[in-house]
């Protein structure tokens, strides 16, 4: 991503409703699902951290290091946390000991890269026998936007695009599900807007102080069925799989 692109990460992950809300659902999905793993705590990579954010709420359920290219980003997140973070590339440049982590978690992350197939192969090498890997990508094609362009994605998901890299890869599907459903219609026609104008850019500028509680709390509510239901819309899909 552009440097920009990261610079406004950093100011606006912690509080902005689309990142507090994903945080929400991911730690309530984790809960849900990763409860029969036992006592002890995970051994949990994140590829793709950015600056951080989701680094405390994954401390909750153990272990947790993390992998992050752009140097700046790594930076910020190293300041922020007290986690080991390290460089490192898809789907080649992965410098972590093979079969060694109970979860990893790319959260909007193999968007980025362009062989995704190939990558997840890569990661599927680090997972321990039986270990799971958590994604979440954008999804629905027809929503491409200068959002994803700003943010250089070379695609967005349909379930059976994901279906096929995932089982390229060897990895048993465990549980798919759209998510970002309930403001599924204001996106779709602020995507329209959008094209109509020509805007340009992200979407992730921060909204007034009341608009944000009342998307995240309305973003945050899918965290009650996230685990147990698949939802066919939604701007965004998550997917969890086994090594």
């Amino acid at each position: 991503m552009d440097r920009a692109v990261f610079d406004r990460m950093a100011e606006v992950d912690a509080n902005h409703w689309w990142f507090v809300a994903r945080r929400r659902i991911i730690a309530q999905f984790l809960f849900e699902r990763m409860k029969d793993h036992g006592s002890a705590p995970l051994r949990i990579l994140e590829i793709g951290c950015g600056t951080g954010s989701n680094l405390r709420m994954l401390q909750a359920f153990g272990q947790v290091e993390a992998i992050e290219p752009d140097a700046g980003a790594r930076q910020v997140a190293l300041d922020r946390f007290d986690v080991e973070i390290a460089d490192g590339l898809l789907p080649d440049g992965l410098d972590v000991a093979d079969a060694s982590y109970d979860l990893i978690v790319m959260l909007d992350v193999l968007e980025h890269i362009e062989d995704d197939e190939a990558a997840l192969r890569q990661v599927k090498r680090k997972l321990k026998p039986g270990g799971k890997l958590l994604l979440t990508v954008p999804a629905m094609p027809w929503l491409w936007s200068s959002h994803d362009e700003a943010h250089h994605h070379f695609r967005r998901y349909t379930t059976k695009a994901m279906t096929r890299a995932l089982t390229g890869a060897r990895y048993t599907i465990h549980h798919r599900s759209h998510f970002n459903t309930l403001l599924f219609p204001m996106i779709c026609a602020a995507r329209v807007a959008g094209w109509i104008t020509r805007r340009k850019g992200g979407d992730d500028a921060m909204p007034g102080a009341l608009a944000n509680r009342i998307l995240g709390a309305i973003f945050a509510t899918e965290r009650a069925w996230i685990a147990r239901w698949s939802v066919a819309i939604g701007v965004s899909m998550l997917v969890f799989a086994e090594a």
